[in-house]
């Protein structure tokens, strides 16, 4: 029997009135947050005189002839995007070398000084119009190092400066829903301060729908590497104040913070290829390999922000396109069909009682995160039950936090129902906040529960699923706090 059929603690007063949402656990996320979040996966585009020269890092002193794709088609960096499941898309506006690749009024070291459309192209302006047609969204990366102005290092000067090519971004390109910036700097470079906080109000102001990503936020941080992998536990709860761009606490923002006062959830950032711009001797990750990527940034709270470099022709690789197609093909066979959905859902208790449907069980097979269950208040129990008419095979399990109610959750496991009638539990697990992803060997059951073992409130759950990945080498799969608890002779191969 499942506790929820145990009528005698199910109904609240007799009043007719549902019962409201309980009250949000702070810090939640904004509006533009949110946005960022259901994006789940974007692109992140380097291009520039380094595509030319074979470069990682330029030195600003290159010169402006050898930036001439020939077949340069923003179109098609969009259209590949979108096709793989990318709805956004960051480009590197200017980076390191501080080659601009709009035809920005306060320097020469444009696009504007380039044989490319005899310096009359745009590169900014092509993206931000095929983004705009195609429906994605659109990112600038403006690098606050640049190793060809002049004026870098001197504080007052630099930061008029860059705050002038920000506007420019800024103003002319329509909507703009992300700003990334890093606190990158060489060694031995010239000394300066810049100045953040005056460049995030800019940012605000002009395209209020943007977040800005940093090594510290203030709306994304970074989660500290650039392997594409989130922590095991990844809070979106962190302190600004305990960061600071150039010189975080790395484990700090792998982690975040349960007890932090802001909401920056974490960008997973991770080139397809060995460097972030192309070079012609380097070859693309496997599907496989994006595959698992996946599983450790989407599927840990985070966001997956993958660079896919367009070649000296100005065109994304058909090699890394290939990548691309497979690795969508793994996601939607995947994830294409929840098993969830053919089970009959219960619950240790629903908040309100089980005549007011509003929090109820069934919730958790809607997608999205605005339909949660809920459990009453002050119970110390928390555990939600999938029952199915025949044993399921599957070996992944999906769970979402109604995060615009705050994250919550802190461990929780899951367990099965073995042919004795005892539960069984199969892997545990710590954060959830918008999407946790496990990944186990095979088990076979007719009956799942889920149990909540440790929250900062009463937890919310607004999404279940249950499917079978034929294709991962689970070996490569665990984290420290993920384990599995099935013996070898278990596993159903």
């Amino acid at each position: 029997m499942f506790p929820e059929t145990q009528f005698s603690a199910s109904f609240s007063s007799s009043s007719s009135h549902p019962k409201p949402p309980p009250i949000p656990i702070l810090p939640i996320p904004t509006s533009q947050q949110l946005s960022w979040q259901f994006s789940e996966m974007a692109m992140f585009i380097h291009f520039g005189p380094n595509t030319f020269t074979d470069s990682e890092w330029g030195t600003g002193r290159a010169d402006s002839s050898v930036f001439n794709p020939t077949a340069l088609n923003a179109s098609q960096w969009v259209r590949v995007a979108k096709e793989n499941g990318f709805s956004r898309i960051i480009l590197t506006a200017k980076h390191h070398d501080g080659f601009c690749l709009w035809p920005s009024e306060y320097t020469d070291y444009s696009v504007k000084s380039s044989p490319w459309k005899n310096g009359n192209g745009d590169v900014v302006f092509e993206l931000a119009e095929a983004a705009r047609n195609a429906g994605v969204q659109l990112g600038l990366y403006l690098s606050p190092w640049d190793r060809h102005e002049p004026t870098y290092g001197k504080t007052l000067e630099y930061n008029e400066y860059y705050m002038g090519q920000m506007t420019e971004l800024l103003t002319r390109y329509g909507n703009i829903k992300e700003v990334w910036l890093d606190g990158a700097k060489g060694e031995g470079e010239k000394d300066m301060e810049y100045l953040f906080d005056n460049w995030f109000s800019l940012i605000h102001q002009l395209q209020p729908e943007a977040v800005i990503f940093s090594d510290a936020g203030p709306d994304i941080r970074w989660v500290g590497n650039e392997n594409g992998v989130a922590g095991t536990t990844c809070w979106s709860c962190f302190n600004r104040s305990a960061a600071k761009i150039g010189d975080t606490d790395t484990k700090y923002s792998h982690v975040g913070d349960p007890y932090g006062h802001d909401w920056v959830p974490a960008e997973c950032d991770v080139s397809i290829r060995p460097g972030w711009f192309w070079h012609a001797s380097q070859v693309p990750k496997s599907a496989m390999t994006l595959l698992d990527l996946y599983y450790k940034s989407v599927g840990r709270n985070g966001l997956l922000l993958l660079n896919v470099p367009p070649n000296s022709s100005g065109l994304i690789s058909d090699e890394d396109i290939q990548v691309l197609r497979e690795f969508s093909e793994l996601r939607n066979s995947i994830f294409s069909h929840n098993l969830a959905k053919n089970a009959l859902p219960s619950a240790s208790s629903t908040r309100g009682g089980l005549c007011d449907s509003q929090f109820g069980s069934h919730r958790v097979l809607e997608e999205g995160i605005h339909a949660y269950w809920a459990p009453n208040g002050n119970q110390s129990d928390w555990a939600l039950y999938l029952n199915f008419q025949e044993p399921v095979t599957f070996n992944v399990l999906q769970v979402q936090e109604p995060i615009h109610m705050g994250q919550r959750v802190m461990e929780f496991h899951l367990d099965v129902m073995n042919e004795k009638g005892d539960w069984k539990k199969v892997i545990n697990g710590t954060t959830v906040g918008y999407q946790r992803l496990l990944l186990f060997p095979n088990v076979q059951s007719s009956r799942i529960r889920l149990v909540i073992d440790k929250s900062r409130a009463d937890p919310l759950i607004s999404y279940l699923g249950i499917y079978i990945d034929p294709y991962s080498n689970l070996g490569n799969i665990y984290g420290t706090s993920s384990k599995s608890y099935f013996k070898s002779s278990q596993v159903l191969r």
